[in-house]
Parts: structure tokens; C-alpha cells; sequence
């Protein structure tokens, strides 16, 4: 299976937020739509980075509260590791695990197209395996 089919069944719209809003701001969002990360994007809409939960509770603890009050882009992602729409989710899910993130952004053509979670790309594994798992206990049951 491909990120690409992972995508289809995903919600439309991807959430993203400026480098230039605050710690604050993005925290907000992040509880607000019940997500885990976003992705960042500079003045011409492009991808800048990645912000984490994880990433704002870094910040909010080596330097207190006050943290919140930085940029986005104090705290982001820079080195953004993206996927390809035509990747498999096995890939995805190696890539994934070897670099120790949770979140993918899907990049076709140099343009963002969308995000993955690691639970997506299981979620539709574990769908996959199933299928696989049903059919051979038909090809079973009529052998």
C-alpha cells in the first residue's frame, strides 16, 4: 500500500501554522484540533518545519514557562524528513522508526500534500494484514 492511499482516507487539510506565532499560539492549536504536530510554514506558505508536542514541552522545560512567549521557529524542526505520495507505507514506517518521529509531511513536486502520523500508516498495516489474513482463511475454508 501507498502513503498515497493512506492520504485519501485522511481528512482534507493539513494543519499548519507561521514560524512567526508563538510557542503559545501553537500549543493552543495543538489542543484545540486534538492533533500532535503541525506544519510550520514561511511567509510564502512554504514548508519551514515541523513542531511537535514534544518539541514546545522541551523548550517549556529547559526554560520555564516564559517559552511560551518564543517564535514558532525557535522551537521547530528545521531538518524536515518528508515522504513521497508513491512510497510505501512500509517505507514510511522505517523511515520513521530509524529516525525516532512520529509525524511524515508528504511532499510531491517540492509541494506539501499532506501529513502522516505514525498511527495512520499502522492503522491502515494493520488493515492491510487483515485482508491478507481473511482471504487465506477463505482460500482455506474452500480448499
Amino acid at each position: 500500500m501507498l502513503i498515497s492511499h493512506v492520504l485519501k482516507g485522511k481528512s482534507a487539510g493539513i494543519h499548519a501554522i507561521a514560524e512567526t506565532a508563538s510557542l503559545y499560539e501553537a500549543a493552543r492549536e495543538l489542543d484545540e484540533r486534538r492533533i500532535g504536530c503541525v506544519v510550520v510554514v514561511d511567509a510564502d506558505g512554504g514548508l519551514a518545519g515541523v513542531l511537535s508536542e514534544r518539541d514546545i514541552v522541551r523548550v517549556v522545560a529547559r526554560r520555564g514557562g516564559s517559552a511560551l512567549e518564543d517564535l514558532v521557529s525557535a522551537a521547530m524542526t528545521r531538518a524536515v524528513i518528508t515522504a513521497d505520495p508513491n512510497e510505501t507505507v512500509e517505507d514510511g514506517l522505517s523511515r520513521m522508526t530509524d529516525r525516532r518521529i512520529r509525524h511524515l509531511p508528504v511532499v510531491r513536486d517540492g509541494r506539501l500534500i499532506g501529513l502522516v502520523s505514525i498511527g495512520d500508516l499502522v492503522k491502515h498495516k494493520i488493515e492491510e494484514v487483515e485482508v491478507e489474513a481473511a482471504a487465506m482463511r477463505a482460500y482455506i475454508a474452500t480448499g
